[in-house]
């Protein structure tokens, strides 16, 4: 969810109590990326809160975006309650998603000072979810530069404070692997105020 849906998402709070459409995160496993198509997406999660595209790799793909948050206080510390899941589209075929959420039931912070922990050529798929938990996405090839790559992604955002005053955080760790399942290169990233 880009900083741009979390400030409509904050202000359309401010107005109405609630932004999106509730919906449940998905188990990773069930989205089947490489094969599901966009009608299948829509099918299966009904219309999306916001679509558009994006540029990765000289490659456009399109981009579903389900988004819901809401203005009761079910969060600690003056966090708005937010999940978003937003899929990815080249040549019709899903190649990425990811989920976030700062609700309390399925909130899916992470501790980003482990990212140094996983070692190129050296960590395993298994030894990440064991270092992290389980992944809040996958990506493929055109999110991530090597065709032959697959990555799992870490996500976590939120928004504190007031429609008037808002303040953001982000942060994302995205772990590629080679066909054997060990890491082949490693992205983190941390924005905004906590």
């Amino acid at each position: 969810m880009s900083r741009r849906m979390l400030a409509i998402l904050a202000l359309l709070l401010v107005s109405a109590g609630c932004a999106g459409r509730d919906f449940t995160r998905p188990p990773l496993e069930s989205i089947a990326v490489g094969q599901a198509t966009e009608s299948e997406i829509r099918q299966r999660f009904g219309t999306p809160f916001r679509e558009g595209t994006v540029l990765k790799n000289n490659e456009t793909m399109k981009v579903l975006s389900y988004a819901y948050a809401t203005s009761a206080s079910s969060a600690p510390g003056d966090v708005v309650p937010a999940r978003a899941q937003e899929f990815y589209f080249w040549r019709d075929v899903l190649i990425g998603h990811h989920f976030t959420s700062s609700f309390p039931n399925d909130r899916t912070d992470f501790d980003g000072t482990k990212a140094p922990e996983i070692r190129k050529g050296e960590t395993t798929e298994s030894g990440v979810v064991s270092l992290l938990g389980p992944p809040h996405g996958v990506y493929r090839y055109p999110l991530i530069a090597d065709k032959d790559a697959r990555a799992s992604v870490y996500l976590f955002e939120q928004v504190k404070g007031s429609a008037l005053n808002p303040k953001f955080y982000r942060q994302i760790l995205v772990v590629q692997y080679d066909g054997a399942g060990v890491v082949k290169d490693v992205e983190y990233s941390a924005a905004g105020e906590r």
